[in-house]
């Protein structure tokens, strides 16, 4: 470098240096369950501190509880069908060692083939059973190939797209698309049936008409999931079919493996 460039270096250095390396981004102070959900009633609040968290089904004419501190997208997720049934769930999930950054979240519940047997009450058998008998991520809507559960991420992607087939115990084999999003202080994780959902030989959803949405974020409590499905199902099948149960106990396993997941006890 010519000696007569250093000086001018050091100065635009000395001016400018400061500000480039002191843009980093801020730290996000946690919230309290108490600015997303204001209007928790007592039992409500327990239940969703409790193992088993907070569950509510509704029918047509559905009122989800009032939430003003979570994003309208979270809240306008059911506006793309028109559901006969909702189930929402309210969980939040205490630390194992202290607070957990979005990416290890993000990679906690990124082992689909974890989802594999796990285990379900059967009023009808009279014991525990496993909700899906198999699962695993596949390539595509279209290529069913059977692909491993990626290692760790360092970083959490802004967005991202998986396949997933699960065997399931009522609806055999299932296939689901799942959009991960991140948010401003979270993430959500949509799933969406992309195959119709049949009992036996009879169509009981169809291609598109369950939707489930999961959104994590860490407050100074735990780990908030907050759960909002729901389906279309015609007045046959929900005559035939407990549909807010058979939603909600495919809920439960899926969140007792995600916190499992958050726990590490994949």
């Amino acid at each position: 470098m010519p000696k007569k460039t250093i000086p001018v270096f050091f100065i635009l250095f000395s001016c400018f240096g400061f500000f480039l390396f002191s843009q980093v981004t801020p730290v996000v102070p946690l919230r309290s369950i108490n600015e997303i959900f204001p209007y928790l009633d007592e039992g409500t609040r327990e239940r969703a501190f409790s193992a088993g968290g907070h569950f509510a089904s509704y029918g047509e004419d559905y009122q989800i509880m009032n939430a003003p501190g979570l994003d309208p997208q979270i809240r306008s997720f059911l506006a793309g069908i028109e559901p006969s049934v909702v189930v929402e769930c309210l969980l939040v999930v205490p630390y194992s060692s202290g607070p957990m950054e979005l990416v290890d979240i993000y990679n906690a519940i990124r082992h689909i083939r974890a989802l594999k047997g796990r285990l379900y009450p059967s009023q009808s058998r009279g014991t525990a059973v496993p909700l899906f008998e198999d699962a695993t991520r596949i390539s595509s809507t279209r290529r069913t190939s059977t692909l491993e559960d990626p290692p760790p991420r360092e970083a959490m992607p802004d967005s991202e797209t998986i396949y997933i087939r699960l065997k399931d115990t009522n609806f055999g084999n299932s296939y689901y698309r799942a959009e991960i999003e991140q948010k401003s202080r979270g993430f959500t994780y949509n799933l969406s049936n992309n195959r119709d959902l049949s009992y036996i030989v009879f169509p009981v959803i169809k291609s598109g008409r369950f939707i489930a949405q999961f959104y994590f974020e860490p407050l100074i409590e735990g780990i908030l999931v907050y759960c909002l499905s729901g389906a279309e199902v015609s007045d046959f099948v929900a005559s035939k079919v407990d549909m807010p149960s058979a939603i909600q106990k495919r809920l439960e396993v899926i969140l007792s493996w995600a916190i499992d997941g958050m726990s590490g006890r994949l």
